[in-house]
């Protein structure tokens, strides 16, 4: 896949890649500029998550996050782990 670059150091990422990476108009990229080539990646917003974090914010503290899986989806039960086979 091939993007062009404008005047002003702009380029289009193409809409499969954009899709793929869940990339949305205003997302802020992060680039890596001692890489040997183009690296960017998303930059995670944490100011977003306290938002939506904020009422729960009480509720949460203090918790481990298995504890915070267990109460919204329930208890998971795991299998018995399997036991080695002997080789002989």
């Amino acid at each position: 896949m091939k993007a062009v670059m404008t005047s002003k150091g702009q380029i289009t990422i193409p809409v499969e890649i954009r899709e793929r990476l869940g990339l949305e108009p205003g997302q802020v990229l992060d680039f890596d500029e001692e890489a040997a080539y183009l690296k960017a990646t998303k930059v995670f917003d944490s100011g977003r998550m306290d938002a939506a974090l904020g009422r729960f914010r009480t509720q949460l503290k203090g918790k481990s996050s298995s504890a915070l899986l267990d109460e919204t989806r329930g208890a998971v039960a795991l299998p018995p782990a399997a036991k080695p086979k002997r080789r002989g």
